[in-house]
């Protein structure tokens, strides 16, 4: 059943992605997939592209992928190593989301933090008490790790 819901999920990615996001299977693995994230305008990310992992496990769609980034990000929700602090991706996840809504939801999160559930807690100071600090510290970290 995961495997048929995943293939499905791709087939649809494939020929309707989400703006600023791509997916695909590493390999021939539908289960171990690369995303990539073009940073939103108007944001510190802009410009860069980052690239995501997702897997998928035994009983998708009823527990949700694991998601993280492999692109070095500065963001009060995402980790030094790249785990993203998202509901849906744990406590709130249900069968009715896609891998689709996740990628747009992580987008969401790159445009508005959400410094009240941090990852990072440093971070979230920052971007709380010093905006102009959090724009180019996060704005440094993208030309840094996320450009070519």
């Amino acid at each position: 059943m995961a495997l048929k819901r995943i293939n499905k999920e791709l087939k649809e990615l494939e020929r309707d992605p989400p703006g600023q996001c791509s997916v695909g299977p590493i390999g021939n693995d539908p289960f171990h997939c690369r995303a990539t994230i073009i940073g939103p305008p108007d944001t510190p990310y802009e410009g860069g592209l980052f690239d995501l992992r997702i897997d998928f496990p035994e009983d998708y769609p009823f527990q949700p992928p694991k998601v993280w980034f492999t692109t070095m990000i500065y963001h009060p929700n995402i980790s030094d190593k790249g785990t993203i602090c998202l509901d849906i991706l744990s406590d709130n996840w249900t069968p009715s989301l896609s891998i689709s809504k996740v990628l747009l939801m992580v987008c969401a999160l790159l445009t508005d933090p959400n410094p009240e559930d941090p990852w990072r807690r440093d971070v979230a100071e920052v971007y709380r008490n010093d905006p102009e600090r959090y724009q180019r510290e996060a704005r440094e970290w993208t030309l840094k790790y996320a450009t070519g």
